[in-house]
């Protein structure tokens, strides 16, 4: 079966810095990204502020462009640098983003916002546009006559239900949501997940899902990707990675989590040092600086992804954590420091 979505080796270079006296800079946010997304199923990605996930989220929703690598979606390849993006692409990818109260223009009345994606994209007339949005407020949970209400006038989990339907209005094959239920309440974020659950099930969706919160991928997830500053430390089926992580960052953030590796605090390790530049990254392994278990293999030659246990891992001694019995290697937790740059 076709990827719905799929990316070889992207990369997206920042230039940063310059000006009359100063030398322009590099950032790679996103460094070397190769992932598929199946139809009806979630891809979660995981990963501290500053890992490349929002900047990833941007190329594959096609707001930006990658610098290298190819992106296809349902097959085709795009490339937005040299074709630009039509309409019909722009109507397979859809987004849903993190704050529902900035997400949805308040001087437009909701009936309005969800329309605005089908007078733009589509030929229907104006009263077919109008039953389309009130179908898809009653397929999210809201009432139709809804759509002659503001924004303002709904709470924060009914305004991403709008969002959510807003999304689906140009019947998408992929879905992006960027941490859409962390502005939420933990009782509503219940109720938007379990929506975007009946939704896949109901209309065969793929969700890539953009979250630090382990619990929350947990939940939804079929699949999940690692990344740490632009680089996927560990991909493959969400059940394999929490049972057994092999990636020594991967232990981390499964240990930092409540409730998800927890662990006695005596047995728990500290990583030392800092967070790498991303101006200046280590020229082995980009997790090296902080990582407990490193050799000099590890400062010297950067590991690249490669199969092992039904998932890919880079980490030169991932094959330590694998023996049975050590489900979470050894624990490790990480310093509260993020990078600046996401």
């Amino acid at each position: 079966m076709t990827p719905v979505l799929e990316t070889r080796h992207v990369v997206r270079d920042y230039h940063v810095g310059g000006g009359v006296f100063g030398k322009a800079r590099v950032i790679r946010a996103v460094k070397d990204a190769s992932l598929k997304v199946e139809k009806g199923k979630t891809l979660a990605i995981v990963g501290e502020s500053g890992s490349g996930k929002s900047t990833l989220a941007r190329i594959l929703t096609l707001i930006d462009a990658p610098t290298a690598g190819e992106l296809f979606i349902e097959g085709e390849q795009v490339d937005i640098r040299r074709h630009g993006v039509g309409k019909a692409l722009r109507r397979k990818v859809q987004m849903v983003f993190q704050n529902p109260y900035g997400s949805l223009n308040p001087r437009k009345k909701i009936g309005a916002i969800l329309e605005a994606p089908l007078a733009i994209n589509t030929t229907l007339a104006p009263a077919a546009r109008t039953e389309r949005a009130r179908a898809m407020l009653a397929k999210v949970g809201l009432r139709p006559e809804h759509d002659v209400r503001y924004p303002h006038m709904f709470s924060g989990g009914q305004r991403q239900r709008i969002a959510i339907a807003r999304a689906l209005m140009l019947e998408p094959a992929l879905v992006v949501a960027d941490e859409p239920v962390s502005a939420l309440d933990v009782s509503v974020q219940a109720q938007v997940l379990n929506l975007m659950a009946d939704l896949q099930r109901d209309l065969g969706l793929a969700y890539l899902f953009i979250s630090h919160d382990l619990a929350v991928v947990r939940y939804l997830a079929h699949d999940v990707l690692v990344m740490y500053l632009g680089l996927a430390m560990e991909q493959g089926p969400k059940d394999r990675i929490f049972a057994r992580p092999l990636h020594p960052y991967t232990q981390a953030l499964l240990a930092s989590a409540p409730g998800l590796g927890a662990v006695p605090r005596a047995e728990r390790i500290v990583l030392k040092g800092e967070l790498p530049s991303p101006l200046a990254p280590p020229p082995g392994c980009v997790f090296v600086t902080r990582c407990p278990h490193a050799i000099d293999r590890c400062r010297a030659e950067r590991p690249v992804p490669r199969p092992l246990d039904g998932r890919q891992v880079a980490c030169h001694l991932a094959e330590n954590f694998i023996e049975p019995g050590q489900s979470a290697g050894r624990r490790v937790m990480l310093r509260a420091s993020h990078p600046s740059q996401e």
